[in-house]
């Protein structure tokens, strides 16, 4: 098991105030006579509840007469259903008439979602709630009739707004700029992860700064937990197909989720259903179906029956399993019955559902088998374990993938995959770390290194650090890191982690030409501006995690009897035990450290974590991967490689080892670079023939 990522997290904070509203709720409701609204919050922050209050409220008190909910699949649309809100403080109940939920029918029967779309702006109704695609042919359908100005008196809420692209070609981003150029009504958007991992952004910039931003962290949020306290995130190898990797990874008597792989992907090993049937046959004996719930019962060898939710099935059963889901046990009260409902289910098989929006509060692990190129789609999945729930102390989402090697005849490329693995999880600290923001420190600077300003954000002084000399850099400092850091993770490549690559290639390099291809007009002293404060978010957690490996807690350094400084300090955090969290490590670091912009981009994070990774990786496994990087990067014909295979076989039976790559001897080097091409080109033939 390759531990890729181990996060803590401190004491509870949560509170809700006078109106029954969160931290993160309260937030976006401050902000709700704003025309255009962007919310950036983890799952589980309460995005959908914090949707309401503000709706609620432009319908009552700002004009609007009625609010379109739109949510990119049906399974969402039970997070926006009715729900008592004056019994916590607020003035009013969210109340949708079962008839305007058009998620309600399920999949399939478009041309009625669409008349009863058209229906709903015709009529006295307030609320409706549909999918994206029932929005945008609605859409259609109406302007054609009425025109844009149909929408005027509307607050257009957009749930999952990464599925909104700025391309041409995304019909949701064009509806969206054409009712903000128009202006007349009133739209607010939400997401967990605001990047889509592709080559076009969500928004425009001249789209995005008409919008107010609320950004609420997975950090704030997982420090307001009560009982989640630590979530991990790790990979494992498996030979041959992913059944026999599943023993080693799968625990029946963990709450999990397992997303089954991609169609067409190379660790897709049988026909979907048939793949659901060998889970099931490894974890027991199938003995029927509940006819309540759809739930297929399975009787493990020690007797115990594990209730699983398929949701693999696309039959007609699997709109019952889905309400199902759904549908929370409750008490006479109307109280949540947390013993009845997590008993309720055991493990739920998904393909390409159970992801964005899907809420199983007592969801344990998420285990994903098959690589994800997509970083948004880990995030995703991730978060289907972040619920805070009674008797949950610790998360789990681990990736099950094939073991890289020519020996296992696997399609896929040894290196690009550990590349996914090693982005995936430099993403997910990112997203799971505090909101830093940098600032540039002079000398006899009276300020502490590190304090906590009125937002929430942990500032950090650095030494030499370019502030940014414009507003557009400033503002591309402040919204855009995490689209910048998410590009980053996925463009390093097989030159930052070459051993002989000097730091500096990734940090100022592939850095600067990232933001000099993402933003063409940017002058040389904003672009540098905005690299350095990249490289500081990406490096941060790093150095302070290099440091304390080094022994720099208090109890093994000498340096004891300096204790942390910086607002939100506990008693935790000022112990003399190793670093616990993100933060706390981060402090410790930066108390005793004076950082400037040369430390900052002397560390290769990629290159820090590969060798993290490389060190729970049995030696014939780091062999072959090694070798595909070395391969992938020299360069070297066949006809060379074939003409020093003699002298390799030679240097082998004589040696008793295979030529070293790092060797001092330029023909050693020359011939393991040789042996890696042999290898990489045997690998590659071994693909096709498995095609």
């Amino acid at each position: 098991m390759v531990q890729m990522l181990n996060v803590s997290y401190g004491r509870s904070k949560a509170t809700t105030n006078a109106l029954g509203q969160r931290e993160m709720q309260a937030r976006a409701y401050a902000a709700r006579a704003a025309q255009f609204l962007l919310l950036k919050a983890p799952p589980a922050a309460g995005k959908s509840r914090a949707l309401m209050f503000i709706a609620l409220d432009k319908m009552r008190h700002q004009g609007l007469a009625k609010t379109i909910v739109c949510v990119p699949e049906t399974s969402i649309g039970g997070s926006f259903r009715s729900t008592d809100l004056t019994s916590y403080g607020f003035e009013a109940d969210w109340e949708v008439d079962d008839r305007w939920n058009l998620c309600l029918t399920g999949d399939g029967a478009e041309a009625q979602k669409v008349k009863a779309f058209e229906a709903f702006l015709d009529s006295d109704a307030s609320v409706l709630v549909c999918t994206h695609a029932t929005f945008r042919f609605g859409f259609d359908a109406v302007a054609a009739k009425a025109g844009i100005e149909a929408f005027d008196n509307c607050f257009i809420a957009i749930d999952e707004f990464h599925h909104v692209s700025a391309s041409d070609n995304n019909r949701l981003g064009v509806i969206l700029r054409n009712l903000l150029n128009r202006g007349a009504c009133h739209i607010m958007s939400m997401t967990g992860s605001y990047f889509r991992g592709d080559a076009d952004p969500v928004l425009r910039p001249e789209d995005e700064d008409r919008f107010t931003k609320i950004t609420y962290s997975y950090y704030e949020q997982l420090e307001g937990y009560e009982f989640l306290k630590a979530l991990g995130i790790n990979y494992e190898f498996y030979k041959g197909n992913y059944i026999n990797g599943l023993p080693g990874v799968l625990n029946p008597d963990q709450k999990t989720i397992i997303h089954i792989p991609h169609r067409g992907s190379s660790e897709a090993l049988d026909d979907k259903y048939n793949e659901v049937g060998r889970i099931i046959d490894l974890i027991g004996t199938h003995e029927g179906r509940d006819p309540e719930t759809g739930f297929d019962l399975v009787r493990r060898p020690d007797g115990t029956v594990v209730k699983i939710a398929d949701l693999v099935d696309d039959g007609p059963g699997r709109d019952i399993v889905k309400a199902a889901l759904s549908r929370e046990i409750r008490e006479p009260d109307g109280r949540r019955d947390d013993v009845a409902d997590c008993a309720k289910v055991d493990i739920i098989i998904a393909l390409g559902m159970a992801k964005e929006g899907f809420d199983w509060v007592w969801c344990e692990h998420a285990l994903t088998i098959g690589y994800r190129s997509s970083l948004t789609e880990i995030v995703q999945i991730i978060g289907r374990a972040t619920r805070d729930a009674p008797g949950k102390p610790r998360a789990l989402f681990t990736n099950l993938v094939a073991e890289p090697g020519v020996e296992t005849g696997v399609v896929t490329d040894a290196v690009n995959d550990m590349l996914k693995a090693i982005s995936g999880s430099l993403l997910m600290e990112q997203v799971l770390a505090p909101n830093f923001k940098f600032y540039r420190r002079e000398d006899g600077d009276v300020r502490d290194p590190i304090g906590t300003d009125a937002e929430g954000n942990v500032t950090i002084g650095i030494k030499g650090l370019i502030e940014p000399p414009t507003d557009r850099a400033r503002e591309i400092c402040e919204s855009d890191m995490q689209d910048l850091m998410a590009t980053a993770y996925q463009e390093m490549d097989r030159r930052v982690l070459a051993t002989d690559t000097a730091p500096e290639v990734a940090t100022q390099m592939v850095l600067t030409d990232i933001i000099e291809r993402r933003y063409e007009t940017l002058e040389p002293e904003e672009a540098e501006s905005v690299r350095q404060h990249l490289a500081a978010h990406m490096n941060i957690l790093t150095l302070a995690r290099k440091e304390a490996e080094r022994g720099f807690a208090e109890s093994q350094s000498p340096l004891t009897g300096t204790p942390p400084r910086g607002d939100g300090d506990s008693e935790d955090e000022s112990s003399d035990s190793m670093p616990n969290t993100l933060l706390q490590m981060v402090r410790k670091f930066i108390n005793v450290r004076e950082i400037g912009v040369d430390l900052i981009d002397s560390v290769n994070t990629f290159r820090e974590r590969f060798e993290v990774a490389s060190k729970s990786l049995d030696s014939q496994i780091l062999a072959h991967v090694q070798s595909a990087m070395v391969a992938l990067r020299v360069n070297m014909t066949g006809d060379e490689a074939r003409t020093l295979w003699p002298r390799i076989k030679a240097f082998r039976a004589s040696e008793g080892r295979e030529p070293n790559v790092h060797a001092a001897d330029p023909l050693e080097k020359r011939m393991a670079e040789a042996l890696a091409w042999l290898k990489s080109e045997k690998a590659r033939r071994m693909r096709e023939a498995a095609l």
